[in-house]
């Protein structure tokens, strides 16, 4: 397959750029596998869910891993994004005191050499130990208390590049799902954003059984392909855990597994669905077999991106590119902080 199979062309005025003002009032495209198209409101898809049914969260929590370092000898600034490594050498820092070491992405990357060193405000350091195959980089940071309360302090969301504004205040809650629990991810799991505490109550009184597993997202996500074969493409490794209680429902269910996210899919289609955790760099095309989802809940995502490589898997290219282009005739918003599908 060739990566320019997956292009479509979107006018930039509907990218979203901020969150409607209530969630589950954004648009639904629902799309069955037959081809048939409805278009509903967020709020409408308990119109579509039945007693049985299973709806899998994913309840990764953003973190503020957007950090401004400034060079106290070049006075340049160059903006790190941290996110989790299955490296040695890259872990979560938890409670460890003075000094933590993360993996980044650095822009502008050149800037960002071996044996640099950075400034951040609350008296904290990094020096960029080793620059990585993949062009990351590895930082070494200094600081004084708990590295987790002061990413509180001196980071920013990471609200990805298409949209084209800095972060706000309200920002820290909205780029967040409403059930979001376990930190670790540096960007959110977009599909989720459209669920209200009270939607999620009402499916539930509906029947339909509610589960969470855990997939931090990070640069495997929402890094672009690079290279024209597709199936060249090498996903970077994220972070997953699933728990006997999710295991159990998801195995038992009675009615169909309707899962919430790209990230969602991979993490339950990695391995057998048993209790476990793990690193995933599963990447999922078109030609895939699915084993566990039966029904997706999604956003629209961007061309030649591997989140819409995975839905035209489950679906068809032909089937989501028709969808999209009668998305973009009726004027739905896109990426994170657009509209939803549903493909059932």
């Amino acid at each position: 397959m060739r990566l320019s199979d997956f292009d479509y062309h979107l006018p930039r005025e509907l990218i979203a750029q901020h969150p409607i003002e209530k969630r589950d009032r954004s648009r639904l495209l629902v799309l069955n596998k037959t081809g048939k198209i409805e278009h509903r409101y967020f709020y409408e898809i308990t119109s579509y869910l039945n007693p049985g049914d299973v709806l899998v969260l994913n309840d990764t929590k953003v973190i503020p891993t957007k950090l401004l370092g400034k060079n106290p000898k070049t006075k340049r600034e160059v903006e790190f994004l941290l996110f989790d490594s299955p490296r040695d050498y890259a872990r979560l820092p938890g409670k460890t005191r003075n000094k933590a070491i993360w993996e980044a992405l650095a822009k502008p990357a050149k800037q960002a050499k071996k044996g640099s060193r950075w400034q951040f405000p609350q008296g904290v350091w990094a020096e960029v130990a080793e620059v990585l195959s993949g062009g990351s980089r590895l930082l070494h940071f200094e600081f004084e208390g708990d590295f987790f309360e002061l990413l509180e302090k001196i980071g920013h969301t990471p609200l990805p590049p298409y949209i084209r504004r800095d972060a706000e205040k309200s920002d820290e809650g909205r780029y967040q799902t409403v059930y979001a629990h376990s930190p670790g991810a540096c960007a959110a799991p977009t599909a989720g954003l459209h669920f209200t505490r009270r939607l999620l109550d009402e499916i539930h009184s509906r029947g339909v059984k509610i589960t969470r597993i855990t997939l931090h997202v990070g640069p495997g996500t929402f890094l672009p392909v690079r290279s024209e074969v597709v199936e060249d493409h090498q996903m970077w490794p994220e972070y997953y855990e699933i728990n006997q209680e999710a295991a159990e429902t998801i195995k038992k269910a009675r009615g169909r597994v309707i899962v919430v996210g790209t990230t969602t899919v991979r993490a339950l289609e990695t391995g057998p669905t048993e209790p476990t955790s793990g690193w995933t760099d599963l990447f999922i095309y078109p030609g895939f077999k699915f084993r566990v989802v039966d029904a997706l809940i999604t956003n629209f995502h961007l061309p030649k991106s591997t989140l819409l490589m995975l839905v035209a898997a489950f679906v068809g290219w032909e089937r989501v590119l028709t969808a999209y282009q009668e998305a973009i005739q009726k004027r739905y918003r896109f990426y994170s902080y657009g509209d939803a599908m549903f493909i059932l």
